[in-house]
């Protein structure tokens, strides 16, 4: 691991959560001198894991938050359609509202979702460079690719129509357009009902999210860092001080930590007087084991909603939102519109696949209402470091956002600023 020129008093510090975020946060924060420990209950990369579980993209142009000016017009088919691109159940409503309002109000003008996108541009513009290096330091380089993605739209006008794309090229965003023709070239297996394209060549996609986090996790630890498989609960201050993790196998002594626990992070940062609007966006993926056909590129589609990308262990299509918090149980429907809309795409695969061959996933997005992580200092003390509630760019995000977690806990300046993802903007 090469090190920093940067000298820094050596603490101890705890990472909660062993994520995508976390353990780059962990090579990260033992490049500049620290003493690291992860504390997750499961095993980094793992099925149970929103790291394992997500589309694969390295999306850098994936900067518009999800909801945009007119979205509350909406709210009443997401709460009429259970298995609709965004579903909200009628049972967790009056949990979810006070989230809904503010993920509403937060972009109610096309002002508010530019100045996210600024934002979000900072935080992933050369995100697909970075993982590049990191797995090239794990010793895993061909699990990340950096040869663009595709958008595949049945007509120009749906494109032009979109808000996100016309903020896209405001934020410098640049990508190519692809007529009829040339999509049938690039992709003959796609349905021909899609008839125009947009290729952002500066992203990329990884082969085996699950197989990356875990490789990292292993670098960390090979360069020093601790593990705890232990589930953390909360926090303990004395006075202004971090004093310990608490975990359900008793407290971590520490001198600083690190929030990354995703979806679970609430109840972590409300232990020190942080009660965060944190809410989980529940996902879906459905993967055919050695598909007979798929894309040749990694793509969204526009009217499925959904991203279709190769791993290494099968075709896997993901997407959609779901609101409903932690402990429902999964509506493995939604699984089943993902697989639908597969064989939609691309009629050459057949019909009658095993059961054997097509896996289905369930897991939670840690979102936060504006379409931008947390990221910076508690309000109670400088010693705990938030980094979460990345939403859709938690895989994407989590190159820089490691980088940050180690400057704030050197106290060295951040690389991009970070008044956007402050914590304190819902306190």
């Amino acid at each position: 691991m090469p090190t920093s020129t940067n000298t820094v008093d050596t603490v101890d510090v705890a990472i909660i959560g062993a994520g995508a975020v976390g353990v780059i946060s962990a090579i990260e924060a033992l490049r500049t001198g620290h003493r690291v420990t992860l504390i997750d209950p499961g095993e980094p990369g793992g099925q149970q894991a929103a790291s394992c579980g997500n589309a694969g993209w390295l999306s850098s142009h994936s900067v518009i938050p999800p909801a945009e000016p007119g979205t509350w017009k909406k709210v009443p088919g997401y709460l009429m359609d259970p298995l609709g691109p965004l579903a909200i159940r009628w049972s967790y409503l009056p949990k979810a509202l006070p989230w809904l309002v503010k993920y509403l109000l937060s972009s109610w003008t096309e002002a508010q979702v530019e100045a996210t996108a600024r934002a979000m541009r900072n935080l992933l513009k050369d995100a697909p460079l970075l993982h590049r290096q990191l797995a090239e330091e794990a010793g895993v380089p061909e699990l990340i690719e950096r040869r663009g993605v595709m958008h595949v739209f049945p007509s120009r006008a749906p494109f032009d129509k979109d808000l996100g794309w016309r903020i896209r090229k405001r934020v410098g965003i640049e990508w190519l357009e692809l007529d009829e023709n040339e999509m049938r070239q690039r992709e003959p297996d796609l349905h021909p009902r899609y008839k125009f394209g947009v290729v952002v060549e500066e992203a990329g996609r990884c082969r085996d999210p699950g197989a990356y986090v875990a490789a990292l996790a292993a670098h960390a630890i090979a360069h020093g860092a601790a593990r705890v498989a232990a589930k953390a609960t909360g926090l303990r201050l004395a006075g202004d001080r971090l004093v310990a993790v608490v975990s359900e196998s008793g407290e971590i002594a520490c001198d600083a930590a690190v929030v990354a626990a995703g979806a679970r992070s609430k109840q972590l940062t409300a232990s020190i007087g942080d009660r965060l609007p944190l809410e989980t966006e529940r996902g879906y993926h459905v993967m055919i084991e050695n598909p007979e056909s798929g894309p040749r590129n990694s793509m969204m589609a526009s009217d499925a909603k959904m991203v279709v990308n190769w791993t290494d262990k099968g075709l896997r299509a993901a997407g959609t939102v779901e609101i409903a918090g932690l402990d429902a149980e999964p509506n493995w429907q939604r699984a089943e519109i993902l697989r639908e809309h597969l064989f939609s795409m691309f009629p050459k695969l057949p019909r009658d696949i095993p059961p054997s061959r097509i896996k289905t996933w369930f897991g939670h997005r840690p979102s936060m209402p504006d379409g931008r992580p947390c990221i910076g200092h508690a309000s109670a003390t400088r010693d705990v470091v938030y980094a979460f509630g990345h939403g859709h760019v938690g895989l994407v995000g989590s190159a820089r956002t490691g980088r940050l977690v180690a400057q704030l806990l050197s106290g060295q300046p951040p690389e991009i600023p970070l008044a956007p993802f402050a914590p304190a903007r819902f306190l």
